[in-house]
C-alpha cells in the first residue's frame, strides 16, 4: 500500500510541483529533486524491489546526471533541469530511459519554440500584472524545461515500475 501511495500520489505531486515551480520562478528547488530521490528510495524499499533492479535504476539516475551535467556545463540546460531529469530517471529506470528522454525532447521542442516565438511580441497589458509572465517573457530568461521533463515522466512512469505488481490489498 505504501509503495502504491508513493507511486500514485507523491511522484505525480512532485512532478506537478517541479513543473509549476519552473514555470513561475524559472527555478527547480534542490528540495524538490531531493524529495524525488528520497521518494524513489522509499518506493524501492516499500515495493520490495530486488537489489539488481535497484542498481539498474541507480545506473539510470547516474547516467542521466552525467549527461545532463555536461549539457548544463555547456549552458544548454539549467542546473535544476539536470537534477530533476536525473532524480526522475531513478523512477524511470534504465530500460525506459530512452523513451523518457526522447519524449521530454519531443514535448520540450514545442514548449521552447512557443516561448521563444511569444517573446517576439509585446506582452498584453493584463499579463504585465503577473511578475512570472514578465519574467518568462524576458529574452534573457531560459525556458522552463522542467515542464517537459515532468510531463514526460508522468507519461513514461506507468510502463517503468511494474504497476501490475502493486495491486491494492
Amino acid at each position: 500500500m505504501a509503495a502504491y501511495l508513493l507511486l500514485c500520489i507523491l511522484f505525480p505531486f512532485l512532478m506537478a510541483y517541479a513543473a509549476a515551480s519552473d514555470l513561475l520562478t524559472m527555478r527547480i528547488s534542490n528540495r524538490v529533486t531531493g524529495l524525488v530521490f528520497i521518494g524513489f528510495v522509499l518506493y524501492a524499499v516499500a515495493s520490495g524491489m530486488a537489489w539488481a533492479d535497484f542498481a539498474w535504476h541507480l545506473a539510470a539516475g547516474a547516467l542521466t546526471l552525467v549527461i545532463t551535467f555536461i549539457l548544463f556545463a555547456r549552458g544548454w540546460i539549467g542546473g535544476g533541469d539536470a537534477k530533476l531529469a536525473a532524480s526522475t530517471a531513478l523512477w524511470i529506470g534504465l530500460a525506459n530511459l530512452p523513451e523518457y528522454l526522447i519524449l521530454a525532447s519531443i514535448l520540450g521542442g514545442p514548449l521552447t519554440l512557443s516561448i521563444v516565438s511569444a517573446r517576439k511580441y509585446p506582452l498584453p497589458t493584463l499579463a504585465l500584472k503577473f511578475p512570472f509572465a514578465v519574467h518568462l517573457h524576458d529574452a534573457k530568461t531560459g525556458v522552463p524545461y522542467g515542464i517537459a521533463l515532468a510531463a514526460a515522466a508522468l507519461m513514461v512512469l506507468p510502463n517503468s515500475v511494474g504497476l501490475e505488481q502493486l495491486a491494492l490489498p
